[in-house]
């Protein structure tokens, strides 16, 4: 076990926060779930459009966390020092910490009122998926600032600016000046709809696809013993791609805000592209390590690496593309399609990554030299996980493929054809399967848990099982 920096202790209550708050993702998830199948359900106490809103926050702020801790794991090891204003960043996260609870139980004692300005700054903004109050807002941009301040000082005071640290910065820069883009107000419905996007599609895809591009190169680096300039080759396409293609991929989104048709075309084949270079990487250190008899001293990191290079590339890249295809998004927008989609990709793309640096982490300060992480515990919860993801993403698949025909293509997307879609037979047993699949999720989830706080009984001596394959 090695000597933490103070930092790396930060990234602990990070990790453990955001594992934590994944937990509250999930079981809202499931609130919501069942009352796709029965409407009634704790109707009046926690309503389905709260336990969403409660899902889809929670998922952004603990893989949010998740981030900021792998930041503060490895600044340390790849400058050499300490992380300068650490005692700042420690007050950001009981700030981030304290802000997050408060914005939680107003959401679940205020769930109606008015639509005012007192509403947007203290209650909730009521926008789609960024529903927090503008207090809040500010203090997430208040946080990355204090983060990238981190950064860009530890750099300095180290006189050690690497190809990764600069990646890091300049994406710092995006995440939180393209959140600014979501916190003005304009009555005008269709340019609040275009700057809504640039926040829940390019600041989710872009600044977050390349910050996980960043975590996974030093992860790769001290997992498997990837060579530098491999996963600074792969992070620069990235860059190139991500943020070159990111604009123009918004485009699919932008024709149902009035803009005009060749939108859908543009928009569907640039989107489809951004995966790619991320996946290109953990493949190329796989393969490299392969060369190298794969050897790692921690199998879980391992396996969730594995699972956030295919989930990304068949979540955000397969699902992605076939959803976003100009002929099929014209039907298929905003339908379960597009939840089958968000489900795999956040999955594979951001979900994995947390759990493989999360691991990494624990692995570090639980294993001594000579032994290796591994465990029964851990491969039910990745088997599970799996399982319950692709389970829900299928049953969603369905719901999806059936909406777009009936409500969309056959009857014109009116509210009796919405009626209609959601009553048939092939919508309501794909929400029945989507809640079974989920509740899987959910038990795997707490045999993960269950693993995390044990990680470090069940060890292995590191002999001839270090070689995976």
């Amino acid at each position: 076990m090695e000597r933490l920096y103070e930092s790396q202790k930060l990234a602990l209550w990070y990790f453990w926060t955001a594992i934590l708050l994944f937990g509250a993702q999930l079981l809202f998830g499931l609130l919501s779930a069942i009352q796709f199948i029965n409407p009634d359900f704790l109707y009046g106490i926690l309503n389905f459009m709260t336990n969403r809103m409660l899902h889809i926050n929670a998922m952004v702020v603990w893989l949010l966390m998740g981030f900021i801790a792998g930041i503060y794991w490895f600044l340390p090891l790849e400058t050499g020092r300490e992380v300068v204003g650490i005692k700042l960043g420690k007050l950001a996260y009981f700030a981030f910490v304290g802000a997050v609870a408060v914005v939680v139980l107003v959401y679940l004692f205020k769930q109606f009122g008015s639509g005012d300005f007192f509403t947007l700054w203290f209650i909730t903004e009521g926008r789609e998926y960024i529903e927090a109050p503008r207090w809040a807002d500010i203090g997430i941009v208040a946080v990355a600032l204090i983060v990238a301040f981190n950064v860009i000082g530890t750099a300095v005071a180290a006189r050690k600016i690497t190809g990764i640290i600069g990646v890091l910065i300049v994406d710092l820069a995006f995440l939180f000046g393209l959140y600014l883009a979501g916190m003005f107000f304009t009555p005008n419905i269709s340019v609040d709809q275009f700057w809504w996007w640039w926040v829940v599609h390019l600041w989710v895809e872009a600044t977050w696809e390349v910050l996980v591009g960043v975590l996974m190169g030093w992860l790769l680096m001290h997992l498997l013993g990837t060579p530098r300039k491999i996963i600074e080759a792969w992070l620069y396409v990235e860059v190139m791609l991500v943020f070159g293609t990111g604009i123009l991929g918004l485009g699919h989104h932008y024709y149902w805000i009035g803009t005009p048709e060749y939108w859908l075309g543009i928009g569907g084949f640039f989107s489809s592209l951004e995966p790619l270079p991320l996946v290109a990487m953990v493949i190329h250190a796989v393969y490299d390590a392969g060369v190298h008899k794969l050897k790692t001293v921690n199998r879980p990191a391992l396996f969730w690496a594995f699972a956030q290079a295919f989930g990304n590339l068949f979540g955000a890249g397969v699902w992605g593309f076939m959803h976003t295809l100009p002929q099929i998004n014209l039907f298929s927008h905003g339908t379960q399609m597009a939840a089958a989609h968000g489900h795999l990709a956040f999955f594979g793309a951001y979900v994995s990554a947390n759990l493989a640096l999360f691991y990494f982490a624990l692995g570090k300060t639980r294993v001594k030299e000579g032994y290796i992480l591994n465990g029964t515990p851990w491969k039910i919860a990745y088997i599970g996980m799996i399982i319950g993801i692709f389970g829900m993403v299928a049953a969603l698949t369905v719901a999806g493929f059936a909406q777009t025909m009936i409500e969309r293509a056959t009857l014109g997307s009116t509210w009796e054809a919405f009626i209609q879609a959601q009553m048939h037979p092939w919508m309501e047993e794909a929400f029945k399967w989507r809640l079974l699949f989920g509740v899987i999720f959910f038990l795997s989830y707490v045999v993960l848990l269950y693993d995390l706080l044990t990680a470090g009984k069940r060890v292995e001596a590191l002999k001839e099982a270090e070689v995976v394959g």
